[in-house]
């Protein structure tokens, strides 16, 4: 009766043991190799946090120290300082704020400062970054066009500083930063209605003039 209640007999059952067997072990070694390379991307994941945290620390040191140098040449009398923010719920990434003192105000952060003010403290920290981390050339897109007379002698003065450590590409409409330019390039419209490029080069030691 037992022999009746398992059924008939199947010829093929130790080869389909064998096989299940068999994939069992591939699948036991797939999960351990996956187990493995889990592991070992967990610990490329933690060098790679602490690679980018420790490089940011180093990186935002020298940003905030080339800040503050710079900050003094644009805003005389003045100061400013970088300082770095925790995200409020202890997640995410740290932010950096600016903080800037003009002279005879008290120190603000950069969005409660004039428009002038506030391109001024972009500046800064436009040049700090290159002083930390240079680059053969900057393009910089009209800037300064928020700044009066005073301010923009302050930033050709920045330019003129820094030129021989890098190539700066301006555009612009202000009279006062052409002036200081080792190349001119305009575009006028010419009489048949298509655009002309012309230049014009300034010498080294005339540009140096101007801008002082």
């Amino acid at each position: 009766a037992r022999r009746i209640q398992l059924g008939q007999v199947n010829p093929l059952a130790k080869e389909e043991y064998e096989a299940e067997r068999e994939r069992l072990t591939e699948l036991e070694t797939q999960r351990e190799d996956l187990e493995l390379s889990l592991k070992e991307l967990e610990e490329l994941r933690a060098e790679l946090a602490e690679t980018v945290e420790r490089r940011f620390a180093d990186t935002f040191d020298a940003v905030a120290a080339h800040f503050e140098d710079v900050a003094g040449t644009l805003f005389p009398g003045g100061e400013g300082r970088l300082r770095s923010v925790l995200p409020e719920e202890g997640e995410g990434e740290v932010g950096i704020e600016v903080e800037l003192r003009p002279a005879g105000k008290k120190i603000t952060r950069l969005g409660m400062l004039s428009g002038g003010e506030k391109a001024l403290g972009a500046i800064a920290f436009l040049f700090a970054l290159f002083l930390a981390k240079p680059c053969p050339f900057y393009l910089l897109d009209e800037v300064e066009a928020a700044l009066d007379d005073a301010n923009i002698g302050r930033f050709v003065e920045l330019l003129r500083r820094y030129a021989d450590r890098a190539q700066f590409v301006v555009i612009t409409h202000q009279k006062r930063t052409m002036e200081a330019a080792d190349v001119l390039y305009g575009v006028t419209m010419g009489g048949d209605g298509v655009s002309e490029v012309v230049s014009r080069r300034l010498p080294r030691e005339d540009a140096a003039a101007v801008a002082g």
